[in-house]
């Protein structure tokens, strides 16, 4: 017999709408799913049950009435927000961002606060706060950050569909882990009011889904900008779910393995998927071309500058600054010594460093790398509270890829391919030119219809 979880999210929208199931039935259906792969740090299962309760049975959203929930960084009025953070564990703020604003307005009803390590910052979701969040595939297995309650939430059947954010690589990295379809927009295609915690530009919301359409659907009711926002992606011409089930023709495809940050033997698995998904695109008309890597090695430390900042600003409040986790306090001592004329001067260089791999790739309609480096890894593997400067290392070895479409601003997706014979998920990741966010999920979505992952569930599911 099929269960509501066996749904996507968009069925489970038309089941709404036709009267087959209340919000509050597919409510109490999730809630009664246990969490057992830390996807959750807060469960607000009266409030849900409240919001489903008061929803017409119509929307404007093909999403009203379905069930999410939010990361725990993004502030939500009257919920319990911590960042990942002891420093915050009793924080309720008393205002919304524009991300949670948007999801109550389409009629979604959230269950709560996603997993997510301390502001976000490492690529893997161990916060003081929470259990770590694990892949459902392998629960000894990290589902990647810093998104991983949402991957894991997703992954394990506890909501449909999730929203994620990623500053550099922190949507798709749990995407791979969870094998899960992950969006990270272009810049300034979703709001990051009212807050804009981050001015160089390298962090947005997205979507974590099980299917292209799903995750395009969420795109939906997240894209937009606001009076206010620094930048905005030019509006579309039609939706991007309708955009996710157009098919785009033929394609030039950039291709590259050499990773970009660091030196790192890249897993024979990863190898594999990339290869497969070269063969898969050559098949279905496209043509996929060899370049060099576009961003030179010399725009790494320009980025881990401008993320040790980012970090910095990120504040405990006062007297709690000894709740902070050791990485936290390396990076945001790193942060503290960059001047003011020195953290310009690198935003500059950045932007000059994107600019130059933005003409580089131009003559093509997308690029193919593997995510990441390596199936997930066990948790702990990367995180050294000793040497938070070899946790620093150890994670740029397992994401040499993401963060370089954050540099440029460009829309990527990680798209779950391939699972290993121990079945383990990995995923390879397509971007595309500024703006073009529709061209990239039309992309993915023909990429689906060979592999059908939707078909794919985790034990316990």
């Amino acid at each position: 017999m099929t269960a509501w979880h066996d749904l996507t999210a968009l069925e489970q929208g038309v089941a709404v709408r036709h009267g087959d199931v209340t919000a509050v039935e597919l409510v109490e259906h999730y809630l009664g799913r246990a969490d057992e792969v830390g996807a959750f740090v807060t469960r607000t299962p009266e409030l849900a049950l409240e919001r489903a309760a008061a929803l017409p049975r119509e929307g404007s959203s093909p999403l009203h009435g379905v069930p999410t929930a939010i990361k725990d960084l993004n502030p939500t009025a009257g919920v319990r927000t911590t960042f990942g953070s002891a420093a915050y564990a009793d924080y309720v703020p008393d205002f919304s961002d524009h991300v949670t604003l948007a999801i109550e307005a389409a009629g979604m009803v959230s269950l709560g606060k996603t997993n997510t390590p301390e502001f976000g910052s490492p690529c893997y979701t161990e916060p003081d706060v929470a259990p770590p969040a694990v892949t459902p595939w392998d629960r000894t297995r990290t589902a990647g950050g810093s998104s991983g309650g949402a991957g894991a939430a997703v992954a394990a059947g506890l909501v449909p569909v999730a929203q994620g954010s990623d500053g550099g690589g922190s949507i798709r990295i749990p995407a791979s882990c969870c094998g899960l379809v992950g969006i990270k927009p272009s810049r300034g295609r979703i709001s990051g009011g009212p807050t804009y915690g981050d001015p160089v530009g390298l962090a947005t919301a997205g979507t974590l889904a099980r299917t292209v359409t799903d995750a395009a659907a969420l795109f939906d009711v997240l894209a937009g900008h606001r009076v206010g926002d620094p930048t905005w992606a030019p509006d579309p011409d039609d939706t991007f779910l309708e955009a996710s089930r157009r098919r785009p023709g033929r394609l030039r495809i950039a291709r590259f393995i050499e990773p970009v940050l660091v030196d790192v033997e890249v897993d024979g698995e990863c190898v594999t998927a990339w290869e497969d998904a070269s063969a898969m695109l050559t098949s279905l008309g496209h043509e996929v071309v060899d370049v060099p890597v576009p961003l030179p090695r010399e725009a790494v430390a320009v980025f881990e500058t401008c993320w040790a900042v980012l970090t910095a600003l990120s504040a405990a409040p006062e007297g709690r600054e000894h709740q902070l986790r050791p990485l936290t306090r390396w990076l945001s001592e790193r942060g503290r010594a960059v001047s003011g004329p020195e953290f310009g001067l690198a935003i500059g260089e950045m932007r000059r460093f994107a600019a130059q791999a933005l003409e580089a790739l131009a003559p093509y309609d997308a690029v193919l790398t593997p995510t990441l480096a390596s199936p997930p890894v066990q948790v702990g593997a990367l995180r050294n509270d000793a040497d938070p400067a070899e946790d620093f290392a150890a994670q740029t070895r397992f994401t040499p890829w993401t963060s370089a479409w954050n540099v440029t601003g460009m829309p990527a997706v990680s798209l779950p391919t391939h699972w290993t014979s121990e079945g383990l998920p990995v995923g390879i990741m397509l971007a595309a030119r500024p703006a073009e966010d529709g061209l990239l999920l039309s992309l993915a979505g023909q990429l689906e219809d060979l592999c059908d992952w939707r078909s794919r569930t985790p034990p316990g599911w």
